[in-house]
């Protein structure tokens, strides 16, 4: 199995070199392309106004200027010599990619990058850098065990797998949920208002670390839990109930005022 790795948090993240191991648990055959430096939260930007640098670090191994969606596009159309991959793993994100931050999430953009070249993709992160205790324990020690079992069910083309690892010892680690994606019931982005040293304002953007009340079956509850959560996504955006009632009420000719 050829594996392609790429990530959102630098060529130099320890979260990469987690996803490297884990990878590396599969196959001997690995190829890693990584942003030169952070893009977090960059979605499924394009650099499309300046040219993408290339660096060479090893045979099998490359970074680039440009974005996780940058980073998967080069590695299949020209970096990953011969065959294309079998498999895209992204991560192991430094901290976790939940409920509504999945579609800001560089990490599970680079899966969709995958999904979209027609290879199956997932997204790795690892909850609880702002947490004492923090490691890449959990991700590394259950990672090769849930990839390698979701590579031998399958998922559709369309699909992309987004697993989440809980903050936890892993002998208190006990269980694996397939969850649906949720939604905060509370608001955790914030812009926080500072001066520089010479008098002038500006804003650095972060998230409050405030904790919602999510139903049940839902990837946060899984990892407020204590359990691994492995959720299906697609791209597909369209809200199929509104769809209808649109149909009946909206459909045929032009509505004028």
């Amino acid at each position: 199995m050829r594996i392609l790795v790429t990530n959102d948090d630098g060529i130099n993240a320890e979260g990469l070199e987690a996803l490297e191991r884990i990878a590396r648990a599969l196959s001997d055959d690995v190829w890693i392309v990584a942003p030169e430096y952070e893009q977090s939260g960059a979605s499924r930007a394009l650099t499309l106004d300046e040219p993408i640098r290339i660096r060479k670090l090893s045979d099998r191994k490359f970074s680039t200027t440009g974005t996780p969606t940058d980073c998967v596009m080069l590695g299949v159309h020209e970096l990953v010599q011969g065959a294309r991959p079998d498999l895209v793993l992204s991560g192991v994100n430094r901290g976790a990619n939940l409920a509504e931050d999945v579609t800001m999430s560089g990490t599970v953009a680079g899966a969709i990058e995958g999904m979209a070249l027609g290879i199956p993709a997932i997204a790795l992160s690892q909850m609880g850098f702002y947490e004492p205790g923090a490691s890449y324990e959990a991700a590394e020690t259950f990672g090769p065990g849930i990839v390698k079992r979701l590579v031998e069910l399958g998922w559709p083309g369309d699909v992309v797998l987004n697993i989440n690892f809980p903050n936890r010892p892993v002998e208190e680690i006990q269980e694996v949920e397939v969850t649906r994606q949720g939604f905060r019931d509370v608001h955790v982005r914030h812009a926080e208002k500072r001066t520089d040293l010479r008098g002038k304002e500006y804003y650095w953007v972060g998230f409050r670390q405030e904790r919602s009340s999510p139903p049940e079956g839902t990837d946060l509850r899984a990892l407020y839990d204590g359990k691994i959560s492995v959720t299906p996504l697609h791209i597909d955006l369209t809200h199929n109930a509104t769809l209808r009632d649109l149909k009946g009420q909206l459909g045929g000719v032009p509505p004028k005022v």
